[in-house]
């Protein structure tokens, strides 16, 4: 085993695996994570927490992710090109195992210009695909990025990476995935699926490329409460494909929040099918509480023993 951790062993004996994001809050109030761990708490098998999500300042992901580790839920911290030069990335690498960390989301990150610090200097000492290879090369090489060697204590990491099947040029996406791959990557959550024909493309042309025997492959979703907020997603946020007649259901529905949870339950089951995909990341932005009720109704629940 890479890491020991859960969602490795549930990925690796076969079960179709959950993760959702948890995202810390805009202060240091420690209960705001307990709170949101509850919801994860026995329903998924990991739980993203992210990076200073949309460039905006949060609490620490690691230092959430033990705060979640502390409630019972194993974290997937996340961990951005955007804030950090690689001595730093490298240091939070190995305080993050150091405190039972077992997974690694390597992206990266917003630009700071769409946060709350547009003025920010950002980074980007290293990019998602080098961080990704400096994490393997931590663990399995058991070497710093300059070729130092970790004496003992190498940081056992189950390494993830983000893909998006919708950007373009579309026919691009599946050798950016095979990059990702070779580089390190040994669990991939995808985008946020609106657009199911468009993402049954992407997997039909992962498969015919064998990367699903490479690499397990989370489908990402989001419930969406209106379909204001499917709109606004349609027009600001780059790289989202979003059908016209999924707003027009959602617009037209009597109680647009059950509407949203029907259409991720629906989404949930064709997934189930494909081939090549290996589970699902939920995203419900702010609606964390949603989370068991999706699962349940989508027959995701209990989770497997591992």
């Amino acid at each position: 085993m890479k890491s020991a951790g859960r969602l490795e062993k549930v990925l690796t004996a076969g079960q179709f695996a959950v993760t959702a994001e948890l995202g810390p809050p805009q202060n240091a109030n420690p209960e705001a994570i307990k709170k949101k761990s509850q919801h994860c708490l026995g329903n998924v098998d990991g739980a993203n927490i992210t990076d200073n999500q949309t460039a905006i300042v949060r609490m620490s992901s690691i230092a959430a992710g033990a705060i979640a580790l502390s409630c019972g839920v194993e974290p997937i911290i996340q961990m951005v090109c955007r804030d950090r030069n690689r001595l730093a990335m490298q240091s939070d690498i190995l305080g993050a195992a150091a405190l039972g960390i077992q997974n690694l989301l390597c992206l990266s990150g917003d630009h700071q210009t769409f946060g709350n610090h547009p003025d920010a200097k950002n980074v980007y000492d290293v990019d998602s695909m080098q961080l990704i290879a400096m994490v393997k090369k931590m663990r399995d090489d058991k070497q710093f990025l300059c070729g130092d060697e970790i004496k003992e204590h190498e940081p056992k990491l189950f390494i993830g990476a983000v893909a998006n099947p919708f950007a373009d040029p579309f026919e691009f996406r599946v050798m950016r995935l095979a990059k990702k791959i070779n580089a390190g990557a040994d669990f991939i959550q995808t985008q946020c699926i609106f657009d199911m024909k468009k993402f049954a493309e992407w997997m039909k042309m992962v498969v015919a490329e064998g990367l699903h025997k490479k690499v397990y492959i989370l489908a990402g979703l989001t419930p969406v409460r209106s379909h204001k907020a499917l709109k606004y997603m349609k027009n600001n946020v780059a790289g989202m494909s979003i059908p016209d007649e999924l707003i027009a259901r959602m617009e037209s529905a009597e109680d647009p929040k059950e509407e949203g949870v029907k259409i991720c339950v629906e989404m949930i089951e064709q997934i189930k099918g494909m081939e090549g995909v290996s589970g699902i990341h939920l995203m419900p932005i702010g609606w964390e509480s949603i989370t068991p009720v999706i699962l349940e109704r989508a027959g995701l629940l209990p989770r497997p023993k591992v």
